[in-house]
């Protein structure tokens, strides 16, 4: 099987391609080969950058496809240039959508791709995936072009230490501020379940996804089956890191009150409860089985951290703002 992924370095895809090859799979990456130089072994890397239409049509002249996969689509101007170069050229084309579309708030608790509507009011992003899913499906039902929707939840790896709040630049600094003894701030009262992915559990459904024509024109999300509270995920950091944090809790609102990036994050996605029904994804992928708790999960990443020292950064500025978000809070309570 041909297959061509655009992008392929990032966290959740590192692992899909790694996989991808494991089981034999003719993979291509499509990308400007500058970041960190990541290529499992056994793939071929074709250079070219997407988001100029006309040099990725000749880059990739000549060349069909068993499955497109484009990891790096966020708008529907991204979706359509994907439509025009891959019209005809592959026999699936995957769209990496965002469990943060699901409606906000919920109905239900339980997530399904089939009566979970989409709709978040309080995520840009989330509202530009959601009309890359109407673009692509409208096509899908207008020419036949051979869509596949997925959409990832939080799902992190090695390199990534998930929190909701936390410096993404210098992710180590949340570790690193609860082995100083320092407040950790959990958003609400930590009890919203949520649910976090290891990215090696991702990839076992996606990777079952490719060449299946039984996903054309269907949606799936791929999660863990393990729900856990905030105040467990958090708990589960320390107990990784060898401590036991020192939460403390902070509304949501107030915490956007505080800094306004903070929306589409929390109200759009992390305060509301996510417990997704994988029911879906399994019938199609049998084998498909989400077997990384994220208690282990979370010591790996640590222990990766710690094994890469010159990783393991600081983020100053960070720090200063969940110190002045923590005193105002503080006093407000005080007051």
């Amino acid at each position: 099987m041909n297959v061509l992924f655009i992008g392929g370095t990032g966290l959740i895809s590192q692992a899909v391609s790694k996989l991808a090859v494991e089981k034999g799979i003719n993979l291509y990456l499509f990308n400007r080969g500058n970041r960190d130089g990541f290529v499992p072994e056994g793939a071929k890397v074709i250079a070219g950058d997407i988001r100029d239409s006309k040099s990725a049509a000749a880059a990739l002249e000549g060349y069909e496809f068993d499955a497109v996969v484009d990891w790096i689509a966020f708008t529907p101007e991204h979706v359509q240039t994907d439509i025009e170069l891959f019209r005809g050229r592959t026999k699936q084309y995957i769209f990496i959508s965002s469990a943060s579309a699901y409606q906000k708030p919920l109905q239900h608790y339980i997530i399904t791709e089939q009566a979970t509507p989409l709709e978040n009011p309080y995520w840009q992003y989330s509202r530009d995936k959601i009309a890359c899913e109407q673009l692509l499906m409208q096509e899908y039902e207008a020419s036949g072009f051979p869509v596949t929707i997925v959409r990832p939840s939080f799902t992190y790896g090695d390199t990534m230490i998930p929190a909701s709040l936390n410096s993404w630049p210098h992710p180590w600094s949340l570790v690193a501020r609860m082995r100083k003894g320092q407040p950790i701030i959990v958003h609400g009262d930590g009890t919203s379940l949520w649910t976090m992915t290891h990215n090696s559990d991702f990839a076992k459904g996606f990777v079952g996804l490719l060449g299946k024509q039984a996903a054309i024109g269907e949606a799936y999300h791929i999660t863990s089956d393990e729900v856990l509270t905030w105040n467990q995920i958090y708990e589960a950091i320390g107990a990784a890191a060898g401590v036991k944090p020192r939460l403390v809790h902070i509304s949501s609102d107030f915490l956007i009150s505080h800094d306004p990036d903070l929306e589409g994050g929390l109200l759009g996605d992390k305060a509301v409860s996510g417990v997704f029904d994988n029911g879906k994804i399994k019938k199609l992928v049998p084998e498909f089985a989400a077997n990384v708790p994220f208690a282990e999960g979370i010591k790996r990443t640590v222990d990766w951290f710690e094994a890469h020292p010159d990783k393991c950064s600081e983020d100053e500025a960070w720090n200063e703002q969940i110190d002045r978000i923590i005193a105002a809070h503080s006093s407000g309570m005080q007051s």
